[in-house]
């Protein structure tokens, strides 16, 4: 995401020495600032957004209220419903967090194409989430590398807490096969399969095609 720029057409009022009391609570109220506006654009918003790196809290935050905003467009200015694009590279990170966009893009394709771009690498809990776009808005760098494993967790504590932990971690795993079944051409055995081997199974792009990852290399 671009930091929030000043636009050129901003005036930021100067103050003069007889000014000296007023606040600065009242003079930030006169500066007007704008995310996600490129200048190249004649003053249409853009329609994008970057997941890139580690996915965590923070970052899902970040991609969550800008995904929030873009779809609010959809709705106060039909000129604006033009596909949100979701640009992908990552290792991977929190799968909570994943989930948490995972569901907010379904809702936003009720009403919005989500086109999902994959860049570099696609990892972990990263390929839910570019198969997860509009199906045909899906697409794939040449040299991207993709690649799937087992949901990975630690534990300490009592026995019962380890038990009860890795019960919801199996939830975790099954969940997520099932959304990438729903979302992609493999089959939960086929997926099951794949993830069984316990190792780090990296797709090209002509493969994450042909699983129906993504539906076009770029």
């Amino acid at each position: 995401m671009t930091e929030p720029e000043i636009t050129d057409t901003q005036e930021i009022p100067e103050i003069s020495p007889t000014d000296e009391t007023t606040s600065v609570s009242e003079t930030e109220k006169q500066i007007i600032i704008v995310n996600n506006l490129n200048p190249h654009l004649d003053g249409k918003a853009a329609r994008s957004v970057g997941l890139i790196g580690d996915i965590s809290e923070q970052k899902s935050e970040e991609v969550i209220g800008t995904l929030i905003h873009l779809s609010d467009m959809c709705d106060t200015d039909p000129d604006t419903n033009k596909p949100i694009e979701m640009y992908i590279s990552t290792y991977g990170g929190s799968v909570v967090d994943m989930f948490a966009m995972y569901d907010l893009m379904r809702v936003i394709k009720q009403k919005c194409t989500v086109s999902t771009i994959g860049l570099g690498k696609v990892m972990s809990a990263g390929v839910l989430l570019l198969a997860n776009g509009t199906k045909g808005e899906r697409k794939v760098g040449k040299n991207c590398r993709v690649m799937l494993h087992n949901v990975m967790a630690g534990f300490h504590g009592s026995l019962v807490n380890v038990e009860n932990e890795i019960k919801e971690v199996n939830w975790i795993q099954e969940r997520y096969i099932e959304c990438l079944e729903m979302q992609t051409n493999l089959t939960k055995k086929k997926i099951k399969k794949m993830l069984n081997k316990q190792l780090d199974i990296y797709i090209s792009a002509e493969q994450a095609i042909e699983y129906g990852i993504a539906d076009v290399i770029i």
